[in-house]
């Protein structure tokens, strides 16, 4: 089986490979800390799983899995993240992810996610489903923050948890000055005048 490990810290990395080393066969694993060394790898590489984090210092990795997904279909995908809310997981799901666990995830529960993603099928944790569950139940009314890109998304939500822009920054390896131009295209956007609406909105609408 071969494996591609695509996160931002080295630790995580090291310590997945540990794990992954216990499936039985042939193992060989990858490693990358960002989103462009994992699509230059896809682009001459084939590999039976890709493992990624949600939040890379390039891109973010839903946008990842979106380009993996336009040009390398067939590829499957896994996300192992820190995210577990509701709004993450659905828009995984949606730009073809085939799996999705939290990074609180036991190392049982981890290796037969990835046996079952790298031969073609899915695996979302039983908390996960649920929650693709209760989404499919809602009612489907329009919501504003449908009409933001991945990562105007991210910013959203790290600006209703009362980040400032220069955490913001720091937090994606982006300049703050840039992340004051998602906060004015979001605002634009979903017609707000401050944080605390913003903070107000993604309460309301369960995403934080």
């Amino acid at each position: 089986m071969d494996i591609l490990i695509c996160d931002d810290h080295k630790i995580v990395r090291d310590g997945l490979r540990q794990i992954l080393n216990q499936l039985p066969g042939n193992i060989t694993i990858t490693d990358v800390s960002n989103g462009k060394d994992a699509l230059d790898l896809l682009s001459y590489s084939i590999f039976d799983i890709v493992l990624m984090d949600i939040s890379l210092p390039d891109k973010s990795g839903l946008e990842v899995l979106q380009l993996i997904k336009e040009n390398y279909p067939t590829t499957n995908v896994m996300i192992l993240s820190m995210h577990d809310q509701e709004q993450y997981t659905i828009r995984a799901i949606k730009h073809g992810a085939s799996g999705y666990l939290t990074k609180d995830t036991d190392s049982g529960e981890l290796l037969d996610a990835v046996t079952r993603v790298a031969k073609g099928g899915s695996y979302f944790s039983h908390s996960l489903a649920e929650t693709m569950a209760r989404h499919l139940d809602k009612n489907t009314h329009d919501q504003s923050h449908k009409a933001l890109s991945i990562r105007e998304f991210e910013i959203l939500i790290k600006l209703a948890n009362g980040k400032s822009l220069l955490e913001i920054g720091a937090e994606l390896r982006i300049s703050h000055k840039t992340v004051s131009t998602y906060r004015k295209r979001i605002m634009i956007k979903m017609e707000f005048t401050s944080n605390s609406e913003i903070t107000k909105y993604c309460l309301e609408n369960s995403l934080i």
